[in-house]
């Protein structure tokens, strides 16, 4: 069985080399540090090699990672000459999504990019905001497209997603746990409570927010623990904890809802969002 490797794992790893980081490449390709780990890891996977030997925070590419690097080049640009000669094709239109803010900053950047270039006609309008508030959008037909984080099993589901405590391990051993939330409706949320209470495990509410931000403030400022998927973590500053006392927390899956109608420019994005995700998580 044929294996493909996306183009979005190809530019990633060519601009870490050109640029000689990670920090620095997340500038090119406009995700985050963790979902460029979580890209290279993907794309190691794929062929089967190492590419880098990492020591400490320094990145050396390895000659797996030289021959591939040759490659990729050739690829990409193969890739960018042909989109090139379809923007007199592009399409026009309106095209309104909206976007789980957990993943907006993850790769929303970078596709709106590489939406925009190819199609540079196209209308598109732009919501960022809770699960909930984009299915109410979905329903009420102000938007054609919604990517949620949902309960696993969830019909629309296009990936699953696992579900990590983090912060520091410290505040694991205190006798009431504190924790950072955001405010429901959340799956995380409620996927979090639930199990402490199943397993009887005393908690208090510390940070209660509408805001990522806020979330990850607390987090890193060592004042609570949350649930997040790993793609929420600053790797410089965050980390999955694992501890004996706290509970597993159920999966999350990804989930794309579009309208029953929507324009051809709609239905494009709703494509090049669902090709995305699976390729990044």
């Amino acid at each position: 069985m044929a294996v493909n490797i996306p183009t979005e794992l190809l530019r990633s790893f060519v601009a870490i080399i050109e640029t000689g980081s990670m920090l620095q490449a997340t500038e090119r390709v406009f995700v985050t540090q963790s979902a460029l780990s979580l890209q290279m890891r993907r794309l190691e996977d794929i062929v089967r090699q190492p590419l880098f030997n990492r020591e400490g925070r320094r990145l050396r590419i390895t000659p797996a990672g030289e021959t591939l690097l040759i490659t990729a080049r050739q690829i990409l640009d193969m890739n960018d000459r042909f989109l090139a000669s379809l923007k007199a094709q592009a399409l026009s239109g309106p095209a309104r999504v909206g976007f789980n803010q957990d993943f907006a900053e993850v790769f929303l950047p970078g596709l709106l990019r590489d939406f925009a270039a190819t199609h540079p006609e196209v209308q598109m309008q732009v919501r960022i905001g809770g699960s909930a508030e984009l299915l109410d959008l979905i329903n009420a037909r102000a938007l054609d497209i919604a990517f949620c984080v949902r309960a696993a099993g969830d019909q629309a589901a296009i990936k699953t997603g696992s579900t990590e405590w983090i912060g520091q391990p410290g505040l694991a051993e205190q006798e009431v746990l504190p924790l950072a939330l955001l405010e429901p409706p959340c799956v995380f949320r409620a996927a979090t409570l639930a199990a402490l209470e199943r397993t009887g495990r005393k908690y208090r509410i510390v940070v209660e927010t509408a805001s990522l931000s806020g979330i990850r403030a607390a987090v890193q400022a060592g004042l609570a623990l949350t649930c997040r998927n790993p793609l929420f973590i600053d790797p410089e500053r965050m980390a999955i904890l694992q501890h004996p006392s706290l509970p597993a927390v159920p999966d999350i899956c990804f989930a794309l809802y579009t309208a029953e109608t929507q324009s051809p420019a709609a239905t494009h994005l709703a494509g090049l969002i669902r090709e995305t995700v699976t390729n990044l998580l």
